[in-house]
């Protein structure tokens, strides 16, 4: 059963809750794995841009490009909360044109969006809820200001940065999110800013004392083609499968085993 914004909001481990899983995929066939494997939310992630597309960052996707793939994600999953990233620039200069391709987002299938930022996206954040559409917020190492950190970089190492995060994470907690992702931050920051607000952090390199844990289809499969974070566990390479199972298919065309008769009318 499909869960809603509300009833993730309820979702703390510290109030008896199991912790949530959220995988990223972005396409009918991972969406339908996903959603086979019983995750609670699936996230169709700007990350598409490198993970997907190819890109060195997760810049260069556009609304347009998300609409796409959550609807594709949506077929493969009906019965999954989805949570669709805001690309870069789609809330950063215009409140109005952030409803409206958040709205788009909802349109193209997604139950919530997810923004990142935190006290300097207030504004944002509350129009957004204002216009009925869940928010799911996104705080640590924010991919999108990957130029303004000079990297990917782990946040929150000195008191006063771990001190701006754990402000960051009440704030839009006090807005209304109705959850929060927490990435590349020392674990023990992950600790504390998941007691520190009353909704669900889903955390990616925040370390183990958080409410749930996120991780990209591609990396948790081996589908990926970049050394991964020190945070991703492969579960399988699929990839070296899937190109075994390839060549073995062009050796059978070569060799003229492929195809045979039964495989022909």
């Amino acid at each position: 059963m499909k869960l809603s914004a509300p009833q993730i909001a309820a979702k703390k481990v510290s109030r008896g809750a199991d912790p949530l899983v959220m995988i990223t995929a972005y396409d009918e066939p991972s969406a339908r794995f996903v959603e086979a494997s019983g995750a609670d939310l699936l996230l169709v992630g700007d990350s598409l841009a490198n993970v997907v597309l190819g890109h060195e960052d997760t810049l260069h996707v556009s609304v347009r490009q998300m609409c796409h793939h959550i609807a594709a994600a949506r077929v493969g999953a009906p019965s999954t909360h989805i949570v669709g990233d805001m690309p870069w620039m789609s809330y950063h200069a215009d409140v109005n044109d952030a409803v409206r391709a958040a709205a788009a987002l909802v349109r193209a299938g997604a139950d919530s969006v997810k923004l990142e930022g935190g006290r300097v996206r207030a504004e944002v954040i509350t129009a957004i809820l204002n216009a009925e559409i869940p928010v799911m917020g996104h705080l640590g190492l924010t991919p999108q200001s990957v130029m303004k950190f000079g990297g990917f970089k782990v946040q929150g190492r000195d008191d006063v940065a771990a001190g701006e995060l754990v402000l960051d994470a009440q704030a839009i907690d006090s807005l209304g999110v109705f959850s929060m992702v927490v990435e590349g931050v020392p674990a023990e920051l992950g600790s504390e800013i998941t007691k520190a607000v009353g909704v669900p952090v889903i955390g990616i390199g925040a370390g183990p004392a958080v409410d749930g844990q996120v991780l990209v289809f591609h990396d948790l499969v081996g589908l990926g083609n970049r050394k991964t974070a020190k945070f991703v566990r492969q579960y399988l390479n699929a990839g070296e499968l899937m190109t075994a199972a390839l060549r073995e298919f062009g050796n059978d065309v070569r060799t003229g085993k492929f195809p045979t008769d039964t495989e022909s009318y």
